[in-house]
């Protein structure tokens, strides 16, 4: 497989399904050309609904769908659908109404929009919700898995899905599991647990720590919440050490959750790699090495954290 954005692997995966599905719909405001929806509401127009620029509406009008039994894709940039988290919370996680929220554009690798259109926040919020499972897909592959499983999925469910392309990471028969972590290389000395768009830098980071001398144990870490800890744990007995690698925010992510499990069920030395303070404009590339996302800060943050 080409590299792929994962929401651009979303749009042809809900092509597909609705095709088999007449309950699945979608949900926009105004922005069904960036979020990869625009196909759906052409090819089934009375099951494509663009609420304009007015989310809460959306969330509201989605959850409504929901309870009437059909399966509503509500979808926006991360940082606008969660930014109405008094609706979702109420709305959709209060009445475990069966929504599937799909942020789009996370993260800083959107690269030029900027801070205001960067979802870096979203995971925090969406994790205090009780009944909301996180999910974050890092290739092509996986995302078309995910989003097949959000439809047989019973309840809310957010999707975070990338604007930039995403190389390909997980083997052809390899299939998505809620709350399951998928080991894409085998290693003693440290673990890395990514997510998402860090997945392959995590990789690349591996292959050069590897040149060091050092044995990199990469995990996938699509399901953010509920988190592996089976994997985590066997992961963590063997290593000894823990590094979390994510688009969003130093608090509340995936290095959060990571560490919080770890705090209580087997005390880890952890490493949190992630944005630290405000995302800005700028390539993504460039905004991923400014950040120690790509695979050399990656790599030489592990060695620091190691002290090798």
């Amino acid at each position: 497989m080409a590299s792929k954005a994962s929401r651009a692997a979303f749009g042809e995966a809900l092509l597909e399904l609705g095709a088999r599905d007449p309950r699945i719909v979608t949900l926009d405001a105004d922005l069904s050309k960036s979020t990869m929806t625009a196909r759906f509401a052409k090819a089934y127009p009375q099951r494509g609904f663009n609420l304009g620029i007015a989310e809460s509406n959306m969330i509201g009008v989605g959850a409504g769908l929901a309870l009437t039994g059909k399966i509503p894709f509500v979808c926006s940039f991360a940082c606008f659908v969660v930014g109405r988290f008094e609706t979702i919370r109420i709305s959709v996680a209060y009445t475990n109404a069966n929504v599937k929220i799909v942020g789009t554009h996370s993260g800083i690798a959107i690269g030029e929009d900027g801070y205001s259109q960067m979802g870096l926040e979203d995971i925090a919020c969406l994790r205090a919700l009780p009944n909301v499972p996180i999910v974050q897909p890092a290739d092509e592959l996986e995302t078309r898995q995910a989003v097949a499983y959000a439809v047989e999925h019973q309840g809310p469910l957010y999707l975070r899905l990338t604007r930039q392309n995403l190389e390909p990471v997980c083997p052809p028969d390899y299939r998505f599991q809620l709350g399951r972590w998928l080991t894409l290389r085998a290693g003693r000395d440290v673990t890395l647990v990514a997510s998402g768009g860090t997945v392959f830098n995590a990789l690349e980071a591996a292959r050069r720590l590897e040149a060091d001398g050092i044995s990199a144990e990469v995990l996938n870490a699509a399901s953010i919440k509920p988190l592996d800890e089976d994997a985590l744990v066997r992961s963590a007995t063997k290593t000894k050490h823990v590094v979390t690698v994510e688009d969003h925010s130093i608090h509340g992510g995936l290095g959060g959750a990571v560490a919080e499990t770890l705090a209580e069920v087997l005390p880890t030395p952890v490493k949190r790699l992630g944005v630290v303070g405000f995302g800005e404009s700028g390539d993504a590339k460039g905004l991923y090495a400014k950040h120690g996302l790509d695979p050399a800060g990656i790599a030489t943050s592990v060695k620091k954290f190691l002290n090798r």
